[in-house]
């Protein structure tokens, strides 16, 4: 065993109050604000959401998703999903899409948009709360009307677009253009966005003073009332300006929108030693990561050096082919049947890990469970959309493939992160996204725009993805809370599209099997692949690549290259934005870390 390195960037965060970490300070900060109030976890967590569609909006929004798993204290262990990511619009379809001259979704504008699911995800886990829902919303409140400090990822977001927000997405231009684009450092306000939450909880404190009745009232204002009317009269006669260099009409209605909530789900589990990992079903992506603890667990990591070539391409083999069966067979599982309990079974698992060799795989290969014959989508992973001449900047999403910092790129868009631990055993991980500010123009008068996850669905017919009314798009967010001897213990999750199954794994493997802290785990060198489809537009795939951070050294890099990756070595600090918040059983001291990349995440606690 390799020993931990002894000078972390930062110190992993012990106390017996509570603990926040997120990947923005003010979120953070608002979360322990909370605590201090006297509020619990899923209080503190529910502000903090808020208080990031304020700092972070080009990295999610109000009209974005966020997949939510929780842990009551005292609930025997028991561990819930709350599923804020809304489906498809009714009239959705790939042939309908096909029509339009299309062969994927686009990844901005408005006909990838569909249900806003973060606002009910939010309400649905403030139910578990006790302090007002005037009082968790506040904050943001306070931010959108006095303004916060522009990030530079929000400067680069808002630069790449303007001018086509000045050209088309005249909305936005309102937004965000009212005095030239908004300098890092300097400070932004949304008093239209701070209007909209204000009305909402007008109404909602209209419906009496039961916390239960406002919170109630507050989901019909937004998805029935003023909130949806203003999203369904616009859409009825917007066509936008997409990536495709056309314009489009969205196909998102008031009717889609009416009654939907967030429901609440129980998770997917796999049992690693003592540890039993939970992820969202696989309407998202988080069982992948199961998948590749069931192939790792027949391999000695324990005595592997955990910054070595040989761990990396184990772990990298096994991953390509978890995410292998990602493409195949994952898909909202309300609408196809996925066969989840066959992909975990040990059995199928040792007939896949006999495919690791000590050579790379270039191949995309998927299992047969249960026997059945997998599919893959017909569609090129390898060509450039011809969309990108369009004059548009970069494919919104794609700044989650390599090199994903947390900063947002020309076009791109990414994801934030939040956990939370109160004294009371109380438990949340949260991974808000989407909504972002430079994928689709603000809804006049709202302060926000739609989301585009509906580029994740395929136009092909047939498969666990395909583009059907009603149905979730197979998202990529993925926070996870892992359980020990039974008891949840560790949330923990980062941004980064496909690679949030990835950088979050090797920090667990790390902290598990080497007795890294936290922190430690989560300042180690960092690495990813590239091999399989991407989930955004345009679906680009790069076989056999391999992204490591310069930190693993030359000795590493080349001794991966002889294994056949085909290795891109990217700046030291580039890759991720994992936080994480827990307790140790065995001290009952609570713990918290956050990512020292991107110099926006920080945990906090007492």
């Amino acid at each position: 065993m390799v020993a931990p390195d002894p000078h972390p960037t930062r110190p992993e965060l012990l106390g017996t109050f509570g603990m926040v970490a997120s990947t923005h300070w003010l979120a953070s900060a608002t979360g322990m604000a909370v605590l201090e109030r006297g509020g619990n976890a899923f209080d503190a967590a529910v502000a903090a959401g808020f208080v990031l569609q304020v700092a972070e909006p080009h990295l999610n929004g109000p009209g974005g998703e966020v997949p939510i798993l929780y842990a009551r204290g005292g609930d025997g262990g028991a561990v819930r999903v709350v599923a804020g990511q809304g489906p498809a619009p009714a009239a959705a379809s790939a042939e309908r899409l096909r029509g339009l001259g299309l062969d994927l979704v686009p990844g901005n504008g408005l006909l990838p948009a569909v249900v806003p699911g973060a606002f009910a995800g939010w309400l649905r886990l403030a139910e578990l709360g006790t302090m007002p829902l005037a009082e968790l919303l506040g904050y943001a409140i306070g931010y959108a009307e006095h303004g916060v400090p522009v990030l530079p990822g929000v400067t680069a977001a808002v630069s790449a677009v303007e001018p086509l927000f000045r050209t088309e997405w005249t909305s936005s231009a309102e937004l965000w253009l009212p005095g030239g684009v908004p300098a890092a450092g300097s400070v932004h306000r949304n008093p239209v966005l701070a209007q909209t939450w204000r009305r909402i909880l007008a109404e909602a404190e209209a419906a009496g003073r039961d916390r239960d009745a406002q919170i109630d009232a507050a989901l019909a204002t937004f998805y029935e009332g003023f909130v949806a009317e203003a999203v369904a009269g616009w859409l009825a006669g917007a066509e936008v300006m997409d990536l495709t260099g056309e314009r489009h009409s969205g196909l998102l209605t008031g009717d889609d929108l009416n009654g939907w909530r967030a429901p609440v789900e129980d998770p997917v589990t796999f049992d690693y030693g003592r540890w039993t990992v939970c992820k969202t079903g696989p309407w998202g992506q988080g069982p992948v990561l199961l998948q590749q603890l069931a192939l790792l667990e027949g391999f000695d990591l324990g005595g592997l050096d955990p910054m070595g070539a040989e761990f990396v391409h184990t772990v990298t083999e096994c991953a390509k082919l978890a995410f292998a069966d990602r493409e195949a067979w994952y898909g909202d599982p309300l609408g196809v049947e996925v066969p989840m309990a066959a992909l975990l079974d040990p059995g199928y698992s040792a007939m896949r890990r006999a495919l690791v060799t000590g050579t790379a795989s270039m191949a995309l290969r998927p299992g047969a469970p249960d026997g059945r014959t997998p599919r893959l989508p017909e569609h090129s992973f390898t060509g450039t959309h011809p969309g990108r001449a369009a004059g548009l900047g970069e494919p919104t999403g794609a700044s989650v493939r390599s090199g994903s910092d947390g900063q947002s790129r020309p076009g791109f868009g990414d994801t934030c992160h939040l956990d939370v631990i109160d004294r009371w055993g109380n438990l949340v991980a949260a991974t808000p996204s989407g909504g972002w500010l430079q994928s689709s123009p603000a809804v006049p008068g709202l302060g926000f725009c739609l989301g585009t996850r509906g580029q994740m669905f395929w136009l092909e017919d047939g498969l666990p993805a395909s583009l059907v009314g009603g149905r979730r798009p197979r998202t990529t967010l993925s926070p996870t809370l892992a359980k020990l001897d039974g008891q949840p213990c560790l949330a923990f999750g980062t941004p980064g599209g496909d690679q949030q199954d990835q950088w979050p794994l090797a920090v667990f493997l790390r902290h598990v099997h080497h007795g890294m802290d936290l922190q430690a785990a989560i300042d180690a060198p960092a690495f990813h692949n590239e091999h399989f489809p991407s989930s955004f537009w345009p679906r680009a795939a790069s076989p056999g690549e391999l992204v490591v951070e310069a930190r693993f050294g030359q000795d590493v890099v080349a001794d991966l290259s002889r294994r056949g990756h085909r290795v891109t070595v990217n700046p030291p600090w580039s890759l991720g934005r994992i936080s994480a918040a827990g307790r140790d059983p065995a001290t009952g001291l609570l713990k918290a870390a956050a990512n020292p990349r991107g110099n926006q995440g920080y945990a906090v606690g007492r």
